[in-house]
């Protein structure tokens, strides 16, 4: 299949009374084929991002199929990142980095602190414990940018042992991560970058959006939305929890058959799929008709005429129809959520991921903490 490109736009709205303006840097997205490929090579992608003890473990990105670009340093070294709302920290890898990807398959951009006339010296130690194993380098500070605002002073991690995220990360498409939810969760309590840019009065409103186009552009506008890219009203939800972008889930049903009621869910840029307890997943999955083979995903058959699939949230019904929630490649056409269980106290947990913000535009209002959904255009 061809490489479909994405725009991804980040508009922002300018201090005091300048007007607003737009920048867009290059969002690329992985074909169909490559990501049913990738699942298939990694059955496990999703494990490891949240345990019963409360601290944060990140969970494995080689499934991500959204990444743009940002920079850090004086003068700017770029970086591709996953733009995640299920994690809170800034890292990218380090000119000294081993496990960080091939010389030529899965090559870098790799931070060189020497050649920034802006960095600060940290050196604390940064570890974070994948699902696959730990990742770990350390802390330091310099000038970052994204959407053309620069973020002083910001605190970030340079990783000099990717091992923990296995040989999918070496071959890659991505550098780092830029964690967008709360610092509550953010190792060390480590401001993120979002926060920086609200206290830093480089945005007039602590609200982002995200706009996942379905084989079209995309666009993350920063500071406010676009009301061009969704139709109908916006609907807002508080969050149940300022750490994750955390909701209430009332329920979830296909085709008027209910599976989960009175439970959580977390809205997640980084999450590729869908994801819920296994056990329920797997009667869900065999509701419509999806069988899970021996490399751990489930998949339908291409003809099959699938149910709906709903999520209710405050009173509200969010409907995927069939072709929505089955990724298609080749012959082979996935069915797009995988068990996850998190345990107490923070699951059991729901993570409503790309396959949901692709029919639903998303906004994240950090100052309010809530959110908000609507129609994509």
């Amino acid at each position: 299949a061809q490489k479909k490109t994405m725009k991804f736009a980040l508009a922002f709205s300018a201090i005091a009374a300048v007007a607003s303006a737009v920048t867009t840097v290059p969002l690329k997205k992985r074909d169909n084929d490559e990501f049913v490929a990738s699942v298939r090579a990694v059955n496990q992608a999703l494990l490891g991002k949240l345990q019963d003890s409360g601290d944060i473990k990140i969970e494995d990105y080689q499934n991500a199929q959204y990444f743009g670009e940002m920079t850090v340093g004086t003068p700017a070294q770029s970086f591709e990142v996953i733009f995640d709302t299920g994690s809170s920290n800034l890292w990218v890898p380090a000119k000294d980095c081993s496990n960080c990807g091939g010389s030529i398959i899965g090559r870098k951009n790799k931070y060189d602190r020497t050649k920034s006339s802006t960095y600060v010296v940290d050196d604390a130690p940064f570890a974070i414990q994948y699902g696959s194993g730990p990742v770990s380098g350390n802390w330091s500070v310099d000038t970052a940018n994204m959407a053309g605002l620069d973020i002083e002073a910001q605190r970030f991690a340079e990783v000099k042992d990717a091992s923990g995220l296995g040989v999918a990360y070496k071959a890659g498409h991505f550098d780092g991560i830029l964690g967008l939810a709360f610092d509550s969760i953010s190792i060390d309590k480590t401001p993120t970058p979002f926060k920086n840019l609200i206290d830093q009065g480089k945005v007039d409103k602590g609200v982002f959006a995200f706009y996942l186009g379905d084989e079209a552009d995309g666009e993350l506008t920063i500071g406010g939305w676009d009301e061009s890219k969704y139709t109908g009203d916006l609907t807002w939800v508080p969050l149940s929890s300022a750490t994750y972008w955390e909701i209430a889930l009332d329920d979830v049903s296909v085709g008027g058959t209910s599976y989960a009621s009175s439970t959580s869910a977390i809205v997640d840029s980084g999450t590729s799929l869908l994801t819920g307890p296994t056990k329920i997943v797997k009667s869900l999955a065999e509701s419509v008709g999806a069988k899970r083979n021996v490399a751990g995903e489930y998949t339908v058959d291409c003809d099959a005429s699938l149910p709906d699939l709903t999520f209710t949230i405050a009173g509200e019904a969010y409907t995927l129809t069939g072709d929505e929630y089955v990724i298609k490649s080749g012959t082979t056409c996935l069915f797009a959520m995988m068990g996850l269980d998190v345990p107490r106290p923070n699951g059991p947990l729901w993570i409503l991921g790309d396959v949901f913000m692709r029919k639903f535009y998303t906004v994240f209002d950090y100052e309010n903490e809530q959110v908000a959904f609507a129609t994509a255009a």
